[in-house]
């Protein structure tokens, strides 16, 4: 496999089954994925390992915010990332030495049935028309009894102190942004039923619980702060033009959020995790 022209940022993909990527592609947006990435390694990666020789084909490489930590888990691994977008894929090469890239859609992935021991997906399906059928159809690259691995958020996890509906409303514009463009911010809390629904089995899925407060200043730096709030906040225009909610309420709502990063306040986030088999019957 030589580096070519990629596919999914962690965002969208092109194609039927495609949404919108609705944060974006701009350098403030590349440095927040870089920021979620690295303040989340240990929670959401730790885990992933893959073995020395072993295929590893990472579907919505994007900046390669996630290869990063991918190569560093698993250094005897030979990674494969895909992207749609040619300005992402420069950042990644430029990011992550020793990694083959390739510029190709999700839904139309130039390599050969059961060419990997193991797909990693992470932050991609949220941002799918079609989440169950991008599933089903990686399991033709993956060989049987190889594993799928998929992370994702969910944004109806989000809690914190103090309250504020106009925090919460703010995040339900983000949520109803996201599908309107095709896409699903809940996500997280599928996973299980897609993966089942596109054919795999071994299905686990685990819950990767994010909480920040004082004691905690990474966190609230790394996440509340340079993550959450700035993903939400970045959707201001949009928001607005949408009609979703008006100048005074999105500002009154950013104020709270950027408060639960002060003293007194506290953020609660959940991911989940997933790893499934490609059953021995997919050849």
């Amino acid at each position: 496999m030589n580096d070519t022209n990629g596919m999914n940022d962690t965002n969208g993909t092109t194609g039927p089954a495609a949404a919108g990527y609705v944060h974006g592609y701009s350098a403030a947006e590349a440095r927040r994925l870089g920021d979620q990435a690295d303040t989340l390694a240990e929670l959401l990666h730790a885990d992933t390992v893959f073995p020395a020789g072993s295929r590893v084909l990472e579907v919505g490489c994007g900046v390669g915010a996630q290869t990063v930590h991918l190569v560093a888990g698993s250094p005897g691994a030979r990674v494969v990332a895909v992207d749609v977008s040619d300005e992402s894929l420069a950042q990644a090469r430029a990011r992550v030495p020793g990694v083959e890239w390739y510029r190709a859609d999700l839904f139309d992935l130039p390599f050969a049935d059961t060419a990997f021991d193991h797909v990693f997906i992470c932050f991609v399906l949220e941002h799918l028309k079609d989440p169950e059928g991008a599933l089903a159809g990686l399991r033709r690259v993956l060989r049987p009894g190889g594993t799928v691995t998929v992370i994702e958020g969910d944004h109806g996890s989000a809690f914190f102190h103090p309250d504020s509906a106009d925090a919460r409303a703010a995040i339900g514009c983000l949520v109803s942004l996201q599908s309107a463009a095709g896409g699903d911010a809940l996500i997280g809390r599928r996973l299980q039923p897609l993966l089942a629904g596109a054919g795999y089995a071994d299905i686990t899925v685990r819950p990767r619980t994010v909480y920040a407060d004082r004691t905690r200043p990474a966190l609230v730096e790394g996440f509340t702060r340079d993550t959450f709030t700035a993903m939400v906040e970045g959707l201001s225009d949009e928001a607005l033009a949408a009609g979703l909610t008006t100048h005074a309420d999105w500002a009154r709502g950013i104020a709270d959020l950027r408060r639960t990063a002060e003293d007194g306040g506290t953020f609660h986030y959940t991911f989940f995790k997933a790893v499934a088999v490609n059953p021995p019957d997919a050849a």
